[in-house]
């Protein structure tokens, strides 16, 4: 009897692990040292977490600061030859010399966020 209750709790124990791990596959941290602009909203420096939902060419983008959504993009997967060595952000500089994230690379991840631009 006891073995049974053993073998549930572990399984109940496997599919909430699996669960967050698949869910932590669609977001990731980042820092910002610089003013930057991801869609129309220009973030601070500071650590920020991105979340996608979607694949390939369609992927909807949140940015989040302490849990609250401070910006949304919507852009790409990339695949990477090999996983990042760090988190890094890319920026590209606009014709009124602001910046705008163009790709956000995360550690040991073989994948990039591409943001689409305006």
């Amino acid at each position: 009897m006891k073995l049974k209750y053993f073998s549930s709790l572990a399984l109940v124990t496997l599919t909430l692990s699996l669960a967050a791990f698949a869910k932590d596959n669609h977001s990731g941290n980042f820092t910002v040292a610089e003013n930057v602009r991801v869609g129309s909203t220009t973030l601070a420096p500071g650590d920020y977490k991105a979340q996608w939902t979607g694949t390939g060419n369609d992927v909807k983008i949140e940015i989040l600061q302490n849990g609250k959504t401070v910006a949304s993009a919507e852009g790409t997967i990339k695949s990477l030859p090999q996983p990042s060595p760090y988190d890094a952000v890319t920026t590209k500089t606009l014709d009124d010399n602001t910046k705008r994230v163009d790709e956000i690379e995360f550690d040991h991840r073989s994948e990039a966020l591409v943001l689409a631009g305006e």
